[in-house]
């Protein structure tokens, strides 16, 4: 952000409030959107089963409803990946959070990393993709490649984690990625994420959005 926070509340606009735990149910995602739209929350992060009962919750107001693709593993099929990320934006999300094609950046697979995601970016318009990295499984060359790539294909946002792999946010990859980013694409900051001080230590390194099932907790608590 360009200037400093004053408070936890101003958080908000940089807060997607997730629920993405397996068996999550309709109330609990009823229950999310209505705080996203209570304090403000840049959207409701979900997925696929619950896309349509967030974009009908939301009914245009300012909080995006933002579903996953490829969850957790990133391990689909290309074209099924693409298949998905059309779908999402069919059924009213405005983002999607695709996880990398990790299979192909253990094979330094490059080109195909490039073409998969770049098919995703296609089939997702007009929603803007971010891309999951899951820093905590990679190398520093591989994080350094993997974000490269996003952004090749267009990519809106980088992001570091899934929340159900090997690590979660530091503050070290959020800063890494943003001096890969630069100012053009958006970080954001998923995994771990419980308390405004570790909000605020995101955001200083170069986030500009968070992910976190405790976002209330973090704009209604103390630095």
């Amino acid at each position: 952000m360009s200037t400093p926070l004053a408070s936890p509340r101003e958080l908000a606009p940089l807060v997607d409030h997730t629920v993405l735990r397996p068996g999550a149910g309709e109330g609990e995602v009823e229950r999310a959107c209505d705080e996203a739209l209570q304090h403000g929350f840049a959207g409701v992060c979900v997925r696929e089963a619950h896309l349509a009962l967030v974009v009908r919750r939301l009914a245009g107001a300012a909080p995006r409803p933002i579903a996953v693709a490829d969850f957790p593993l990133g391990a689909a099929p290309a074209a099924a990946r693409a298949e998905e990320a059309r779908r999402l934006a069919a059924l009213g999300a405005r983002e999607i959070d695709v996880v990398f094609p990790l299979p192909r950046l253990a094979a330094r697979d490059h080109a195909g990393a490039l073409a998969d995601l770049s098919a995703v970016v296609r089939a997702a318009a007009p929603a803007a993709v971010k891309v999951i990295l899951e820093t905590g499984a990679l190398s520093g060359p591989e994080k350094a490649a993997a974000c490269a790539l996003a952004l090749a294909a267009g990519a809106a946002f980088v992001k570091t984690s899934t929340g159900f792999g090997p690590g979660g946010a530091t503050v070290e990859d959020v800063a890494l990625l943003r001096a890969l980013a630069g100012p053009a694409a958006g970080v954001k900051a998923s995994g771990g994420i419980r308390t405004a001080a570790d909000a605020l230590r995101m955001v200083r390194a170069g986030a500009n959005r968070l992910g976190t099932s405790a976002g209330v907790a973090l704009v209604t608590g103390s630095w």
